[in-house]
């Protein structure tokens, strides 16, 4: 790799690829570093391909990258990055643990190592038009339709029952869409929250990982119904991952949808939003004998092994983290981790649910730190579209998932 540049793995999206662009400028000004910034924007699978499959960060391709929660054991676990606990102990992040929740710096530590810093979060939860919701007109026309006040929804069949009453093609309007886009995370990422707002849970008390359980039965069952109901989800939920349906909601096609924090800040952010200033959150919705939860997985800045530039990334990525910059994250529309942000006047200004964050961190769950997770979660991606494209028995489709996680567990 050529040593006059610097180079960093950039998951793709607008608000990810101007924070970083910014942060290197003022990095510059601030130190006189001449390296060029050679930042590339990658989708999740050629992300994951370039930085852990193909060796990237081990090898020296990248100075840098983002990397998320659920890659992280992954990376640790090969060598590819770099621990940063000897930098953090001589040179500090501003303000370094105690600026951040706990729950955004757990999952980047190994064996008393410390090896990424936090970049981007911003839980799961249930974002909704509170335009809709608010609106004197739709409120009898609900009640007249199903004798009930109209609420947020709380349940999931509530979310669905809410999504048929809003649900106006004629209008380009939905009333729910789901991420179904088969990516291993999206989906992956709904199997949990169906499972986890049923009352079940990954493992059992073994600790060994259980697919087939009644609460995900429960879920998929409740999936599956929901995908095929044309009258209350968006026609292309089945093409979706989390930025498309972000976009859809940010144009005013859709009522309500679970997804996360980062795109219901993006509305108030984005030039050509339909809904600045019409949106709300909530926790998102249980079953029957469940709770809300919500699913905390974040990215992080990592540098890798093979960087020929270290010292310069760690002050780099330092420099990124510091709150100035954590807000300059935010302002473009992705999602500052420091309560600092949180809570800051401005952002709050702009975003006027920004200090929910703390509280939507207080509730939430976490995918396993598993250095084979990404085997687990094709599997589960597999079961989900299983589910979702045929009509075969969803307990069949679970024991056979199943066995395929047992084979990879026990290799």
């Amino acid at each position: 790799m050529s040593d006059n540049k610097f180079r960093i793995a950039v998951r793709k999206f607008d608000a990810f690829e101007s924070a970083i662009a910014k942060i290197w400028k003022s990095f510059c000004e601030k130190t006189g570093c001449k390296l060029e910034l050679e930042a590339i924007p990658l989708d999740l699978h050629p992300l994951y391909d370039t930085i852990l499959k193909e060796k990237g960060l081990a090898n020296g391709t990248w100075d840098v990258s983002l990397i998320n929660t659920d890659w992280i054991t992954e990376a640790y676990a090969s060598n590819a990055i770099e621990d940063l606990t000897p930098f953090i102990k001589n040179n500090p992040p501003e303000d370094f643990p105690n600026g951040w929740s706990r729950s955004l710096l757990y999952k980047q530590e190994f064996d008393d190592k410390v090896v990424a810093l936090p970049f981007h979060d911003g839980p799961e939860c249930l974002i909704y038009r509170k335009d809709l919701f608010e609106s004197i007109e739709e409120g009898v026309a609900f009640y007249k339709e199903y004798g009930k006040p109209l609420e947020i929804p709380k349940t999931w069949d509530d979310l669905m029952e809410v999504a048929e009453f809003f649900n106006r093609p004629s209008e380009n309007l939905y009333g729910t869409t789901f991420a179904a886009y088969p990516d291993g995370h999206n989906t992956v990422f709904d199997f949990c929250l169906q499972l986890w707002t049923r009352g079940g849970d990954l493992f059992d008390a073994s600790k060994k990982i259980i697919l087939n359980s009644d609460a995900a039965i429960e879920g998929m069952e409740f999936y599956r119904k929901a995908l095929k109901n044309s009258n209350a989800i968006h026609p292309n939920s089945r093409e979706f991952d989390s930025v498309q349906s972000g976009l859809a909601f940010a144009n005013g096609n859709l009522a309500m949808m679970v997804n996360w924090f980062g795109f219901a800040s993006m509305c108030e952010f984005l030039e050509d939003s339909k809904v600045k200033g019409k949106v709300d959150i909530a926790n998102v919705p249980a079953g029957p004998t469940g709770e809300g939860a919500s699913l905390n997985a974040y990215w992080m800045y990592v540098i890798g092994s093979g960087s020929s530039h270290k010292e310069l990334a760690y002050e780099f990525i330092k420099f990124a983290v510091n709150a100035e910059n954590d807000k300059l994250v935010t302002l473009e529309g992705a999602i500052g981790c420091r309560k600092s942000t949180w809570h800051d006047a401005a952002v709050n200004k702009e975003v006027p649910y920004y200090y929910k964050l703390e509280e939507l961190h207080l509730n939430t769950r976490s995918l396993p730190r598993k250095s084979n997770w990404s085997e687990i979660a094709d599997v589960i991606d597999a079961l989900v579209l299983e589910v979702i494209n045929s009509s075969k028995s969803i307990k069949i489709i679970l024991d056979e998932a199943q066995q395929k996680v047992d084979v990879i567990e026990n290799k």
